[in-house]
């Protein structure tokens, strides 16, 4: 199964992984004893370890990837890569670890939703700027300002997000064939609730099916109604509107906004659209799909998505879109490559990193494996198996590292699809927040109780199987547990930034 597309899907499952825990640092890269010299010359090689998720990849001929990298950056850099993938479930104990200690690792994957924040607070990973400046200059040319702007934490850079897809839009998007079987054409929904009549339909027509599920306990039916609306600002406690000006953050349980498509969403359990179980299953919305369970969910999108979904639930999906694209720092900071506290060879490791987004043959290497063994050119800009070829013995990911944009897609996605992807980023609505990230330092007592009242009440009603009146009680236990504290926290922080823009 090629996974290529799946950041957005991944993304969801991981938001639940942690809350921001920002810090302020300098922005000068910390001095190093012996640095190793950048033109190499006949010095032995030096190897870089690298960290990333496994996400569902294939890394049987992990080895043999490795070993053409390396061919390539020993030649450009004088060094070698040890690529060591962590699976998801293991990732945050395993890091922790390597980087509470003294183990070996020079480059890893960072994200706001992966203790981003915290990795800085605790001088886990080093700040960038100036190393970036004097090993790196290009990357600042393979993203917009705005987005490198925005995964820095009090104006400084410790993470380099990743070329993707930067902006998301929100919609529906169901079984092709159920909707060609039922002549139900998409294009006529505009807002979520125009999707009720069509639910309607389908619960009456495929009676053991469910219209909706959500993706996720923490990525809810109603989170992808509100989230093409709201700038959650990280955590969703005080947030700002796309569409006004204001820079006045304002409770998101309280609002108008939340009330609305709760009610939607529980208007559409009471029908039996949505599974009963729906506030408690761990089963994924692909694994329902699959099961033929589920007919279809809400979700963020991006160019190429549908193929993408395609792929996921091995079937032929068709997609409406109901929000407009919008651009966020959490967008930004969502993925990223981070230097290590434990590099021994920071600079090195800049040198690396450039080549993760200047160089074609690395980046393919990294995401498709070798051309020949892995893929072959399908002659209208895309890649294939090889002939004869019927088991993928590597595949990654081509959204987590480095400069994606520089990967060939694979066959069924459209070639210019990174065309595509600029034109979509470049389309989006910026926050007015875009840039700014929330230390919860002063508030870490606040995080905690509040926390344990959103895992209390946020998967019933946001899955619509409390009725919305519980959102008042909802409210008050938010209010006990210090929301209003944090709410004003974060606006002194935002305000404090917006006087620096």
């Amino acid at each position: 199964m090629r996974l290529t597309f799946k950041f957005n899907a991944m993304l969801s499952l991981l938001l639940a992984l942690a809350l921001l825990l920002a810090a302020c640092s300098s922005g000068g890269s910390p001095e190093r004893e012996n640095p190793t010299n950048s033109e190499g010359g006949d010095d032995k090689p030096v190897e870089l370890v690298f960290a990333f998720l496994n996400v569902a990849s294939i890394f049987k001929d992990l080895q043999k990837v490795e070993d053409e990298i390396n061919k390539i950056t020993q030649e450009k850099i004088n060094a070698k890569i040890k690529l060591m993938p962590i699976d998801v479930a293991a990732w945050t104990q395993q890091t922790n670890l390597i980087l509470a200690g003294s183990e070996p690792l020079d480059l890893i994957v960072s994200s706001a939703t992966l203790n981003y924040s915290s990795q800085v607070a605790k001088g886990q990973i080093i700040a960038l700027d100036d190393l970036i400046e004097q090993y790196a200059p290009d990357i600042k040319h393979t993203m917009p300002a705005e987005i490198l702007a925005g995964a820095k934490l009090n104006g400084v850079t410790y993470g380099i997000p990743s070329v993707r897809d930067f902006a998301t839009d929100y919609g529906y998007i169901a079984r092709k064939d159920i909707l060609d079987k039922h002549n139900i054409d998409l294009s006529t929904v505009k807002t979520f609730e125009d999707l009720t009549a069509i639910f309607q339909i389908l619960k009456e027509k495929e009676p053991d099916m469910y219209p909706i599920v959500q993706r996720s306990q923490t990525v809810t039916i109603v989170t992808d109604m509100f989230t093409g609306y709201i700038d959650g600002l990280g955590n969703n406690i005080g947030v700002l509107n796309y569409d006004d000006d204001s820079t006045q953050l304002f409770n998101l349980f309280e609002s108008d906004i939340y009330r609305k498509y709760s009610e939607l969403a529980h208007e559409w359990y009471k029908k039996g659209f949505v599974p009963p179980d729906a506030s408690t299953s761990q089963e994924s919305n692909t694994a329902m799909m699959r099961a033929n369970k589920a007919i279809g969910y809400l979700s963020n999108f991006k160019p190429g998505f549908e193929n993408q979904e395609k792929v996921a639930n091995g079937m032929e999906m068709v997609a409406v879109r109901i929000t407009e694209p919008v651009s966020s720092s959490s967008t930004a900071a969502s993925f990223m490559i981070s230097i290590a506290k434990n590099s021994k060879n920071p600079e090195k490791a800049m040198e690396m990193i450039n080549l993760l987004y200047t160089d074609k043959d690395i980046v393919n290497l990294l995401d498709n494996g070798i051309e020949g063994i892995h893929y072959v050119q399908a002659g209208d800009g895309t890649i294939k198996l090889p002939d004869g070829v019927t088991e993928q013995t590597y595949l990654a990911t081509q959204w987590m590292i480095g400069n994606n944009a520089l990967a060939y897609p694979w066959q069924g996605t459209a070639p210019d699809i990174w065309d595509q992807m600029k034109a979509f980023n470049e389309s989006a609505k910026l926050s007015k927040a875009i840039g700014f990230v929330f230390d919860t330092t002063n508030v870490k007592t606040e995080v905690a109780a509040v926390q344990n009242v959103l895992d209390e009440y946020r998967p019933g009603i946001e899955s619509g199987t409390l009725d919305p009146s519980t959102i008042a009680d909802f409210n008050k236990k938010l209010k006990d547990a210090g929301l209003d504290t944090m709410i004003a926290e974060k606006q002194k922080q935002l305000d404090a930034w917006l006087q620096t823009q």
